[in-house]
């Protein structure tokens, strides 16, 4: 099981615009089959969203190296959740869905799962859609402390949301005497 990249060969300047409309044809559509996942080689792409009732596509991010999306589809047998379009000429690897099961899709859905679970039980989340609960819980990412270690501390920012995962933690919270 492997994937291929291809880059397209340079285009010269008569031959630019048709080569390159081609490249901005090719892109994902929401409610179509997924057929792989894709990796950003170069380039960016503008992920798009049609909510219920409403006639627009809604903006939600840009994917840019490194980041991949089309996993969705994959993991759950289900139609494209968003629209991806090429903001730029881009390059991205695929990943075709058998490769995809053989690779990733049980060691992706173990987590997947456990912090879909978690993010079902909290009444704040209660109002989102599933795809946006799936992408809150990709944008987990697992740290580790050990014992003694501060995690934050009271007056501090607030910028990070911690879930613990395993293990245990103290809250302390100092008070004014009198």
């Amino acid at each position: 099981c492997f994937f291929l990249m291809i880059r397209p060969p340079p285009i010269s300047p008569q031959s630019r615009s048709s080569a390159a409309s081609d490249v901005y044809k090719r892109q994902i559509k929401q409610g179509e089959d997924g057929d792989n996942l894709y990796i950003v080689d170069s380039g960016e792409l503008e992920c798009y969203k049609r909510f219920p009732g409403k006639e627009e596509e809604t903006f939600l991010k840009v994917y840019q190296p490194g980041e991949s999306f089309g996993e969705l589809a994959l993991l759950y047998n289900a139609p494209r959740a968003a629209t991806i379009k090429a903001k730029s000429e881009a390059i991205c690897f695929a990943l075709d869905r058998e490769c995809f099961n053989n690779i990733v899709k049980d060691a992706a859905m173990r987590k997947r799962d456990q912090y879909e679970k978690f993010l079902n039980q909290v009444e704040l989340l209660e109002t989102m859609d599933p795809y946006e609960k799936v992408k809150l819980a990709d944008a987990f990412k697992p740290l580790t402390f050990s014992s003694g270690d501060y995690i934050v501390k009271q007056g501090d920012q607030g910028e990070t949301f911690f879930i613990i995962e395993s293990g245990q933690a103290q809250a302390l919270k100092q008070v004014q005497a009198c």
